[in-house]
């Protein structure tokens, strides 16, 4: 098939699947004497795969799994998987978690935090939830992280509840939310006032995990699909 038959399927630009080509996305195509290129079934299984991939674990991810594949190096593409599926799994306990949270809320309003216990340093937290430092200052200085300091040192303490804030708002930042509106979203869970907002924002989240998990399961498919079609 020629270059516009390929990218028709999945309507992106005959550029685009050169591109993928160039980039090892897809396997290189052979050439007709006058230099065009000729597509078969095999390619167009791996631009599906490519693409699903894309969905359900972003650009990057994507274009690393189909670059290990082509590279033969079957077990770097399915480590990048199992991370993104590690990734899923811990954005459903973090939502548990504050779920969790916000039906205590009530309970524990006005409750005088407790910041001896489960205390993390600024990098321990960052390392926690591979960011860096300087994300969790930048959190720190949008309101949505309120630590304490250390008497003796000046350095900041991170409580059970702000371990709890750090991670909905690296749940929120993940799902494209501003850092005022996490802030505010945080405030809520702290005061134990009106909780709306937090609950359609995690809502939204809810509904985003699950069509991500859906996704991974169809591009699961696709590979695997596309890995018997290299074997024959």
């Amino acid at each position: 098939m020629r270059t516009a038959d390929l990218a028709r399927e999945h309507g992106v630009s005959t550029q685009a699947v050169r591109n993928y080509e160039r980039d090892g996305f897809i396997p290189p195509a052979e050439r007709t004497p006058s230099g065009y290129r000729i597509y078969t079934d095999l390619h167009a299984a791996a631009l599906r795969a490519y693409l699903a991939l894309v969905s359900a674990h972003g650009y990057a991810a994507g274009g690393r799994i189909m670059i290990a594949v082509h590279d033969d190096e079957l077990d770097d593409a399915l480590l990048v998987i199992d991370r993104g599926h590690g990734q899923l799994l811990r954005d459903r306990d973090t939502l548990d978690a504050v779920r969790e949270a916000v039906d205590h809320l009530t309970a524990e309003a006005g409750a005088a935090p407790d910041r001896s216990a489960d205390t993390r340093t600024i990098g321990e937290l960052a390392h926690r939830l591979r960011v860096t430092p300087a994300t969790v200052r930048t959190w720190e200085d949008a309101g949505i992280l309120t630590p304490a300091r250390d008497p003796a040192t000046g350095y900041r303490v991170y409580d059970a509840s702000d371990i709890r804030d750090a991670e909905l708002a690296h749940l929120l930042r993940r799902g494209g939310y501003p850092l005022a509106h996490i802030a505010t979203v945080v405030h809520q869970i702290r005061t134990a006032g009106g909780t709306d907002s937090l609950s359609r924002a995690l809502n939204d989240w809810q509904r985003r995990l699950t069509a991500r998990g859906i996704a991974m399961l169809d591009a699961a498919a696709q590979l695997s699909h596309y890995l018997r079609a290299r074997e024959r």
